[in-house]
């Protein structure tokens, strides 16, 4: 039944060539079918090294798995490997995963003196006074009023924005990028959003609509929200 199952298949792409490699049969196997494939598909020498990318599905990928990989594609067999892309992360790595995607809802007010430091999203119900501080490594929303200082991307998304329900900060930074409150008086804004203007090179602060052309990943906040 082995004998004619085919462990590995090959697409050509514009980029070069992909190679499957069937994640329910023993890796020795594999390898065994794959060192045939790469002999055969071998460019000759007058012709460039082709590009490679090995997708292994639900196989974890070891530093012996990679090893045994690169032995087969080599510069010398005219393949050169551009990506291995596998299905299975580590426990350690989706748990990391899970906390920078989270949303944290907190219910308090930021007063001042206090700082309030999160990994992922967060969803603050309250106010941030002035001398307060709001900071995470993802978005920030604000359903109260933000007077104090908010702090998106901590860890340098220049994708992450902030939203409030009132907003008349003394600053906003959004990754390395630092907005400071106007110099003169301010009445704040409603239902506004600061983020990353890459033309204009500077924090904007903008309607909350504009998020849902400059930022499409809001719509997985809206699924979090709905389904956790």
């Amino acid at each position: 039944m082995l004998d004619n199952q085919q462990l590995v298949t090959i697409k050509g792409t514009r980029d070069g060539l992909t190679f499957f490699i069937d994640d329910s049969c023993s890796f020795d196997h594999a390898v065994h079918e794959l060192h045939d494939k790469i002999k055969n598909s071998r460019p000759k020498e007058d012709e460039p090294v082709i590009s490679v990318k090995v997708k292994l599905g639900n196989r974890y990928l070891t530093k012996e798995t990679e090893g045994r990989l690169m032995e087969l594609f080599t510069e010398e067999n005219r393949f050169k490997v551009d990506k291995i892309e596998t299905d299975v992360i580590r426990k350690k790595d989706a748990i990391q995963w899970k906390e920078e995607s989270e949303i944290k809802a907190i219910n308090q007010i930021v007063r001042s003196g206090q700082v309030l430091e999160i990994t992922g999203d967060l969803l603050l119900i309250g106010d941030v006074n002035p001398g307060g501080k709001v900071a995470a490594t993802g978005n920030v929303y604000i359903m109260g009023s933000l007077y104090g200082i908010a702090h998106a991307g901590t860890d340098g998304d220049r994708k992450a924005f902030i939203a409030a329900s009132y907003m008349k900060p003394s600053q906003l930074r959004v990754a390395d990028y630092i907005s400071r409150a106007p110099d003169y008086e301010s009445d704040g804004v409603y239902m506004e959003c600061g983020l990353i203007d890459e033309e204009q090179d500077k924090i904007v602060i903008d309607r909350l609509q504009v998020l849902s052309h400059k930022r499409e990943e809001i719509s997985g906040f809206e699924r979090r929200m709905q389904y956790g």
